[in-house]
């Protein structure tokens, strides 16, 4: 399968180096030139869960892509989505062609709505790694994929995209691909809430005003998903459906819980939010999370101040405004409103 990725970082690059291992026939493209001449020279560097080793791998740079695109898979950070899919993909793409976005947020709606539903396929992914250094990626665990259509039927493009992506990760056909990302949007209010504090998640989840904020940025997200018609599927150990407004605040407690002692026996300790802050000193796709849980629900009339304050607190950050520390928790718990 002749496959195009969008995007050679932590999830595009490995995406890339384990299909190009089966025999598919891909081309990673990014825009940091040093990772792309890394990766030519030396293949990208996979450690971590399975190992430490260079996968062969074939790059361009984003300003060297050239020809027309069929099968592309989108794996940039999600707030740069809509310049890359109108300024690179849509006028490359073939009529009979399709995107399919690796990314965090719902960034399918985006997608379509530059080049159409039609040519748009949804995915959830979370297995965790890390982009170290040019030509380095860091493989933290495995975890299944999911592919849905965004009307929720079952094509052949599909099925030929989830037997090509079984190389990857053991990979699955959902019809209700919104259920997942709504899922993994009431997950992002956790991961931005505790990346706010430069420490490791579990020890931040020890802390007791975590683990408020948590509950109640969950429960807001959550909220919002259910009044639009999704049901929350879990995003690996974390379970996104325990923070649904029917459930009493010990079961979502333990389900963080559950979740914590998960991450603590994990190689990854913190959240690829927290290397965006305090590693690369970049901006984070908050808006894209977090940011639309507060545009959603401001559309179906639903009060969620927890996750407003995590946007502000982590643009406070990204604008230099405000530090990580343990104190950002004291501002998130005042968000949550006095019962």
């Amino acid at each position: 399968m002749q496959i195009t990725i969008i995007g050679a970082g932590a999830i595009g690059g490995t995406v890339g180096a384990f299909l190009t291992q089966a025999g598919h026939d891909v081309t990673v493209v990014d825009i940091v030139r040093e990772h792309v001449e890394q990766i030519n020279q030396h293949g990208l560097r996979i450690s971590g869960v399975r190992g430490d080793q260079h996968y062969p791998l074939r790059a361009v740079h984003t300003d060297d892509l050239a020809g027309t695109l069929h099968n592309v898979i989108l794996a940039v950070k999600g707030h740069f989505t809509r310049d890359v899919v109108t300024q690179v993909i849509a006028p490359r793409l073939a009529e009979d062609g399709y995107v399919v976005s690796l990314q965090n947020g719902l960034n399918e709606d985006t997608i379509a709505d530059v080049i159409g539903p039609e040519r748009t396929i949804g995915a959830f992914v979370h297995f965790g790694a890390d982009y170290l250094d040019p030509g380095h990626v860091q493989l933290g665990q495995d975890q299944d994929i999911f592919l849905g259509e965004l009307d929720g039927s079952r094509t052949d493009r599909v099925e030929e995209l989830q037997q090509a992506l079984s190389a990857v990760m053991p990979t699955h056909i959902t019809h209700e691909i919104y259920s997942y990302l709504w899922g993994k949007l009431v997950y992002g209010s956790m991961a931005f809430a505790v990346s706010t504090v430069d420490a490791p998640v579990p020890e931040i989840l020890e802390d007791e005003r975590a683990r408020q904020i948590c509950l109640a940025a969950c429960r807001e997200t959550a909220l919002v998903g259910q009044a639009l018609g999704h049901d929350l599927k879990p995003i690996g150990a974390f379970e996104s459906s325990q923070f649904l407004p029917d459930r009493d605040d010990a079961t979502s407690l333990a389900a963080l819980d559950r979740f914590r002692a998960e991450m603590a026996a994990s190689i990854k300790q913190h959240m690829g939010i927290w290397r965006d802050l305090r590693i690369k000193k970049r901006a984070t796709e908050v808006d894209v999370q977090c940011g639309e849980v507060v545009r959603y629900a401001a559309d179906a009339g639903i009060d969620v101040p927890v996750n407003q304050a995590i946007v502000r607190t982590i643009h406070e950050i990204e604008d230099d405004a405000r530090d990580m520390n343990w104190s950002n928790l004291d501002t998130l718990l005042s968000a949550i409103p006095r019962k």
